[in-house]
């Protein structure tokens, strides 16, 4: 069975694992154990109330229950930019015209901005090779949605993510070279690792606070703005199927995109439903396609868990299920749940 639960420091090992596997540009999960370990503790600080839930850190595992392994993480920061400045580049247009001449100019520009201060971020989302399949990447992603309908007094109004932009094999980024490199003088890889580390107080040390204008870089920096990394394009299209869409910023290291949604209008949110839980005695067939499987929450702040179970066990009232799958939500028959689809139907009308 495949299980989400809070991620916690017998995690590390799984996490540094699927971290170092991950390459260069993962700026929230660098493979440094230190850093990995203080991550851990400050979700398990926020999962256990010793720190402000409106401020804290928020960390999902998935387990695989038959091995005893965590095979990919999630996560939630409930606000950035309030210990740390948090920066975006805005692409806005500027305009200049010139009546006598005739000539009207737009100029694709860059602006370094900290419009997503207070807002909160879905991140941190690694999903270990050996489970890339089966609606794996999908419940990972969407269990941080059941947490936050649950507990959105915790949470902004808007959820927004920085998704991973261009690189190379070697880590190399086109944005980077023609433009942070001129005024940090190291490589992306150091400078990712460093704010990944949480030294961020280089970027407002050094980072130009004048527009950038785009036509004065080169072409393959131009092309890379707003795009994603080849291995985030999954990513990109499962937010983009919750209504996840591109507001204008992008990563100031790579270029990468970032989408926001309300979360009330969140698919995953929108669709979801509360029902009663019956443990039943009947055998049930879980091995379902992504389609026809809902996720499951328990909806406890410090002690979450979401599985999957097939749609036909949902009734108008109720939702079945066995005993190993409510022991695994640490649920009773009687006890209140929140199911949304794992999965979108696109069954053509």
């Amino acid at each position: 069975m495949l299980l989400i639960r809070p991620l916690n420091q017998g995690d590390l090992e799984d996490l540094h694992d699927m971290a170092e596997g991950a390459g260069k540009g993962l700026t929230s999960l660098p493979p440094n154990r230190d850093l990995l370990s203080r991550k851990i503790a400050r979700a398990e600080d926020t999962f256990n109330e010793r720190c402000a839930p409106e401020a804290g850190m928020y960390l999902f595992a998935l387990e695989d229950t038959e091995q005893k392994k965590c095979v990919g993480i999630s996560g939630i920061e409930a606000r950035v930019g309030l210990d740390e400045v948090w920066y975006n580049y805005r692409l806005s247009t500027t305009v200049n015209a010139s009546r006598e001449l005739g000539v009207h100019v737009r100029t694709p520009t860059l602006h370094l901005t900290n419009d997503m201060t207070d807002t909160s971020e879905i991140c941190s989302l690694l999903l270990s090779d050996t489970h890339r399949q089966g609606g794996n990447g999908l419940l990972l992603s969407r269990c941080r949605f059941l947490y936050m309908a649950d507990f959105r007094e915790f949470f902004s109004e808007k959820v927004f993510a920085e998704m991973r932009g261009v690189s190379d094999e070697n880590g190399r980024s086109p944005l980077w070279d023609a433009l942070g490199r001129r005024f940090f003088d190291m490589d992306f890889s150091e400078a990712d690792f460093l704010s990944g580390m949480g030294n961020k107080s280089f970027i407002a040390e050094l980072m130009p606070k004048y527009p950038i204008y785009v036509p004065l870089l080169p072409e393959p920096a131009r092309a890379v703005i707003g795009e994603v990394h080849d291995n985030t394009k999954p990513a990109l299209r499962m937010l983009q199927a919750e209504g996840f869409n591109f507001n204008g910023l992008c990563d100031i290291f790579d270029g990468g995109p970032v989408v926001e949604a309300f979360i009330h209008n969140v698919r995953t949110v929108r669709e979801s439903v509360k029902r009663h839980v019956l443990v039943s005695r009947q055998p049930v067939n879980l091995d379902v396609p992504p389609e026809e499987r809902v996720m499951v929450s328990n909806r406890s702040f410090r002690d979450f868990r979401v599985t999957t179970l097939p749609k036909s066990c949902i009734k108008p009232d109720t939702v079945s299920m066995p005993a190993e799958v409510a022991d695994a939500l640490q649920v009773s028959s009687g006890d209140l749940v929140r199911l949304s689809p794992l999965k979108e139907n696109r069954t053509a009308k």
